[in-house]
């Protein structure tokens, strides 16, 4: 971990003159499980950025933790740090759910870890939660939803299990042990979903989250509007807000040996991968794509292809932003590609 943290202080330090702007309005430690680095090292991160680059004072600050590592000790350990928001990975407040995907924390521990953070001050809380898991049933997920907007959380997001390649789930549903949920199943589940977080006064900004009014997730929406942003660590991914992509090398010792630059790959957008990427992120959020930051011919191609969605009310147009309808919500991934070139 010591070799690890070295070195992203190294890429910290020698990023920082290809950088237009040293201002930085958020900051997101994960994924992973950075709960379990000491805190510490945690200090010696954030002494690193902030020797560097200028952190807004109103600075978003999210750190990852899994349920059963955010205890008083680590809490306190974090003290001095610009941490004010902790995104937690609930999935599920079923224990035997829990013990069946593999986690290592059970239900009580999260109301505990949310109760804890707010205890210290850390009041900006986000959880994560997993539907279609299998053998759940509608009940136990109105459950799991009931649970957490209890816990006076500020965000939560919500996706649907996919099987990944290579993991036990994905060999499990080969084998014929596990079923992928039932289709109108996730559509119920995800409809109670848009209710119960509208009824607790959630704004719902992107397909798979939710947020109290002035809690939306600053960091993840720099993704979603096409903003810079600098990736530091091994297979963490750049983007300079204009056209090029970088990829550091995803080999954690190679990173930790490479003493000058870390070795990467850059891509440069063409034309093409910028339009599709920009009708991809905008029509996940609730605002949707903004026409006027097309190009006419664009405007024109979108608006022709939008057409049959707008006749079946999939999508809406309203002041001049393209958007999915809540219907157009369960076939979102079918639409954004028909919109694409």
């Amino acid at each position: 971990m010591t070799a690890y943290v070295n070195a992203l202080v190294r890429e910290i330090s020698s990023r920082v003159q290809n950088i237009q702007c040293s201002r930085v309005h958020t900051i997101y430690i994960g994924g992973g499980t950075p709960s379990l680095l000491p805190t510490d090292l945690l200090h010696e991160l954030f002494d690193a950025i902030c020797q560097h680059y200028t952190l807004e004072k109103n600075a978003e600050v999210t750190i990852e933790a899994n349920p059963d590592d955010v205890t008083q000790q680590w809490l306190k350990g974090l003290a001095g740090t610009p941490v004010n928001r902790i995104s937690m990975g609930a999935q599920t407040f079923d224990d035997k759910l829990l013990s069946f995907i593999g986690r290592r924390h059970n239900s009580q521990q999260v109301g505990n870890a949310v109760r804890a953070c707010q205890e210290e001050g850390i009041t900006n809380i986000s959880l994560d939660l997993i539907y279609g898991l299998p053998r759940q049933t509608l009940e136990d997920w109105q459950r799991d939803v009931e649970q957490a907007l209890s816990l006076d959380i500020k965000h939560l997001s919500a996706y649907a299990l996919s099987f990944e390649e290579g993991t036990r789930l994905e060999t499990m549903l080969k084998q014929g042990l596990v079923e992928e949920t039932d289709e109108e199943l996730s559509r119920q589940m995800y409809l109670h979903l848009l209710t119960a977080t509208d009824k607790a006064g959630f704004q719902h900004y992107e397909i798979s989250n939710f947020a109290m009014p002035g809690y939306h997730s600053r960091h993840n929406s720099i993704y979603w509007q096409g903003l810079p942003y600098i990736g530091i660590g091994a297979g963490a991914h750049s983007y300079d807000g204009n056209r090029t992509r970088r990829a550091n090398i995803p080999d954690i010792k190679a990173y930790i040996a490479a003493k000058g630059v870390v070795p990467h790959e850059t891509e440069v957008l063409s034309e093409e991968s910028l339009y599709n990427e920009f009708i991809m992120t905008r029509l996940r959020t609730s605002s949707g794509i903004p026409l006027d930051e097309l190009s006419e011919e664009e405007r024109q191609y979108c608006l022709a292809l939008a057409k049959q969605h707008l006749s079946r009310g999939l999508l809406h147009i309203k002041d001049n932003h393209l958007c999915l309808t809540k219907e157009g919500i369960f076939t979102s991934n079918d639409i954004i590609s028909d919109l694409m070139k």
